[in-house]
């Protein structure tokens, strides 16, 4: 596994990073979703979560990034992050993070109706000291190091049935649990980011 980058080199990149949003989504159609990051021992990581079974969450059994719908009652889709985390992984972001950032808004590409129909990515620096308090929407929590996900000789793929249909999807594989779809859309826009400011000339 190569070396990570560190915490210092994903703030940078996010302070340079305009994130494109979807037209057309209200407020109340978005989901929202929290990219916490810590400094380990290889690097900087990324905290995923794998989400409980459950019938009537789309993205049941996945591993993905705490967050999810957006709220009337939240003030914004930040708001909806935030009161997620707290209640998924139990991270207080106000008191245990700091805000460095977002990444676009991704389409989920679910069926028209209840589901959101697209996810607000929000990052954040992690200072705390990583006991998470899991509720019942969440089998584990996890870090992975952005080294893994950045070598691409990790790349890997899986056959996804859809209708039927059996098609090959793109995924990476982290010790048995498998990492696609709408959430490795966030991680490689967050890597292609990274990777960009490693190749930009210092001081521009």
């Amino acid at each position: 596994m190569r070396r990570s980058p560190d915490l210092a080199a994903v703030e940078a990149a996010l302070a340079l990073h305009a994130p494109r949003d979807e037209e057309g989504v209200e407020a109340r159609r978005k989901a929202a979703v929290a990219a916490l990051f810590r400094d380990g021992r290889e690097g900087a990581e990324l905290l995923f979560i794998r989400r409980a079974e459950h019938p009537r969450d789309p993205w049941s059994g996945h591993m993905g990034l705490p967050g999810g719908r957006v709220d009337p009652r939240d003030a914004s889709p930040f708001a909806t992050a935030v009161r997620e985390t707290r209640e998924e992984v139990g991270v207080d972001l106000s008191r245990e993070a700091r805000s460095i950032g977002r990444l676009s808004e991704v389409r989920t590409h679910l069926p028209l109706g209840k589901p959101p129909h697209s996810v607000v990515p929000f990052c954040f620096a992690y200072a705390g000291e990583g006991a998470f308090t899991l509720n019942h929407e969440v089998q584990e929590a996890l870090w992975v190091p952005l080294g893994f996900l950045s070598d691409r000789s990790n790349r890997n793929t899986f056959t996804w049935v859809r209708r039927g249909v059996p098609l090959p999807m793109p995924c990476y594989r982290f010790e048995g649990r498998v990492i696609w779809g709408l959430t490795l859309r966030i991680v490689d826009e967050l890597l292609e980011l990274v990777a960009a400011g490693a190749r930009r000339p210092p001081g521009t």
